[in-house]
C-alpha cells in the first residue's frame, strides 16, 4: 500500500512528469527514425514503397507498437500539458523576471507552443496520409503520398511543421537525458552534439522527401 501511494506520489511530483516525458519522448523519437526509413523507400519507386508499407501495416508486431505509440504521444501530450501549467504557476508566484529569460533557451520557452503546432499537423497528417492508406483501401499508397506532396500548400505546411519539430527535438532530446540522469557536466557537449545530427537527420530527411516530389 505504500509503495502504491510512494509510485502516485512520483508520478504527481515535477520530477516523475519529467521522467515519463523523457521515456516517451525517447520513443517517439525512434518511431521518428522507423518512420523516415519507410518512407526513404518513396526514391525506390511505386513498387518498393507500397511493398514497405503493407509489411509494415501487416506485421503482427508493429500492429501492436501503434497502440502502445498511440498512447506514448498521448501521454507526452497530457504530461507536457500538466508541466506547463505548473511552471506557470510557479512563475506566477516567484516573479524570476529577465534572469530567467536570459538562463533559458528559446527551444525550451517554446515547447508547449511547438508542441501544439506539431499536435495539429499531426491531426493533420493521420486526415491525409494514416487514415486513407489504412482504411481506404485505396491501390497505391504511393499515388496518395506523390499528389499530397504535388500540393505546394500542403507540401509548405509539412515542410514547416519540421522547421517546428526541429525547434521541439533541440530541446527535447538533451532533456530527455538529463531527466532521466544520464547527462552530466563532461557528457552534455556529446549530447547536445548527438541531438543536433539526430533533429537535423529527422527535419531535413523529411523535408527533402516532400520537395523533391513536389519539384519532380
Amino acid at each position: 500500500m505504500e509503495s502504491s501511494v510512494n509510485h502516485n506520489n512520483l508520478f504527481q511530483s515535477s520530477i516523475g512528469k519529467k521522467v515519463v516525458m523523457a521515456i516517451t519522448g525517447i520513443f517517439l523519437m525512434f518511431f521518428l527514425l522507423l518512420h523516415l526509413s519507410v518512407n526513404l523507400f518513396l526514391f525506390s519507386g511505386e513498387k518498393t514503397f507500397n511493398e514497405a508499407v503493407y509489411f509494415m501495416r501487416n506485421n503482427l508486431f508493429i500492429r501492436g507498437m501503434e497502440y502502445i505509440l498511440a498512447m506514448g504521444f498521448i501521454t507526452h501530450i497530457l504530461f507536457g500539458i500538466k508541466l506547463h501549467l505548473k511552471n506557470r504557476r510557479i512563475k506566477g508566484e516567484v516573479d524570476y523576471g529577465m534572469t530567467s529569460y536570459l538562463t533559458t533557451t528559446f527551444s525550451s520557452r517554446s515547447m508547449i507552443y511547438t508542441g501544439i503546432l506539431i499536435l495539429c499537423f499531426l491531426i493533420l497528417h493521420l486526415i491525409n496520409f494514416m487514415i486513407p492508406m489504412k482504411y481506404y483501401h485505396l491501390t497505391s499508397d504511393y499515388h496518395i503520398v506523390v499528389s499530397l506532396f504535388k500540393n505546394p500548400l500542403y507540401t509548405f505546411i509539412y515542410v514547416f511543421s519540421f522547421f517546428i519539430l526541429g525547434i521541439h527535438l533541440n530541446h527535447g532530446f538533451q532533456s530527455s537525458f538529463q531527466s532521466l540522469g544520464l547527462s552530466n557536466r563532461k557528457r552534455f557537449g556529446w549530447i547536445k552534439r548527438l541531438g543536433f545530427i539526430y533533429f537535423l537527420f529527422i527535419c531535413s530527411g523529411f523535408s527533402i522527401i516532400a520537395i523533391w516530389f513536389f519539384l519532380n
